[in-house]
């Protein structure tokens, strides 16, 4: 198959192309750092260009495109953390209706932080209630754009957990902090994370192209969400760190100011797992938290 992975010079994108090289597909990279292979190609993630014309022949197209929501949310940013999302959405169907083309499946990233600030049950895709707040707002528009494309015949959209890899991501930066003895809770504590491995994750993303019966929204996201408190200490736990400081959620506003980012991505409860890939008889390669960490570690 040929398939084209916009947005791919990230983190997921850099685990998804050697994946399918591995299996003898054509990958097509769209990002915005040039790089010099030849199936890679530089966009802004909002302008048409002579790139529209490489997407001929393509069966499958993966959006991972937007800005890090790693960041401090000004106005400035925040604009450029909606317009990355929706843009992208909105130059690639344009690209494909001027080459009158259409791809088999269209696979787009969305995130698990739709769902509330949740303590009490997890969110799934039947059950799961929406938030409020400037990053639920971001993936409802995010979604709702997606949901405008009409060219696209089977549409899948992944409302990703924190996913964790050794090679980017959240987990080495965690680990880092573990390891300098700042392993300890954040915040109170009782705060639930969900997460899945990159290696599930892709096998997600596989069964979502090979089954024509997989579409829609599916949360990505492990069987076994865990406590701020119990994250870090199975994270200490893997590094045999003794030393875990806890950050009181005062320290971590400060901390946040200094280094550029917010405290919503360390303190909102995300509670999320997938009714639907039960449904779908998937199994884990990671199913607990601490197979994920054995395996990165």
């Amino acid at each position: 198959m040929k398939i084209v992975i916009a947005g791919g010079t990230g983190f997921i994108g850099n685990e998804l192309v050697p994946h399918f090289e591995k299996l003898n597909h054509e990958v097509l990279v769209l990002g915005r750092t040039k790089i010099d292979k030849p199936n890679y190609h530089q966009w802004d993630g909002k302008t048409l260009g002579e790139w529209k014309y490489e997407l001929k022949g393509t069966d499958v197209l993966i959006n991972l495109t937007g800005k890090s929501v790693d960041c401090r949310y000004t106005e400035k940013n925040k604009k450029e953390i909606f317009d990355s999302r929706t843009n992208s959405i909105e130059v690639l169907e344009k690209a494909f209706n001027e080459i009158n083309e259409t791809p088999k499946s269209w696979i787009q990233a969305s995130t698990a932080t739709i769902y509330r600030d949740e303590y009490e049950s997890p969110n799934d895709e039947e059950n799961g209630i929406v938030g409020e707040g400037f990053s639920v707002q971001v993936a409802t528009k995010w979604e709702d754009t997606f949901e405008k494309v009409e060219l696209i015949t089977k549409k899948v959209t992944l409302r990703m957990a924190i996913v964790l890899g050794s090679s980017g991501g959240a987990f080495p930066v965690l680990r880092r902090m573990a390891k300098f003895g700042l392993g300890g809770k954040q915040g109170k504590g009782n705060q639930m994370i969900s997460w899945i491995h990159i290696a599930d994750l892709i096998k997600i993303i596989d069964l979502a192209i090979h089954n024509q019966w997989v579409n829609g929204v599916i949360n990505c996201a492990g069987p076994e969400p865990v406590s701020n408190m119990s994250f870090m200490k199975q994270l200490r736990t893997l590094i045999k760190q003794p030393i875990a400081i806890p950050t009181p959620a005062w320290l971590l506003k400060t901390g946040a100011k200094m280094i550029g980012t917010e405290t919503e991505l360390i303190l909102k409860s995300r509670w999320v797992v997938s009714k639907k890939l039960d449904s779908f008889g998937y199994k884990f390669q990671f199913p607990t938290f601490n197979s994920a960490l054995e395996n990165l570690k």
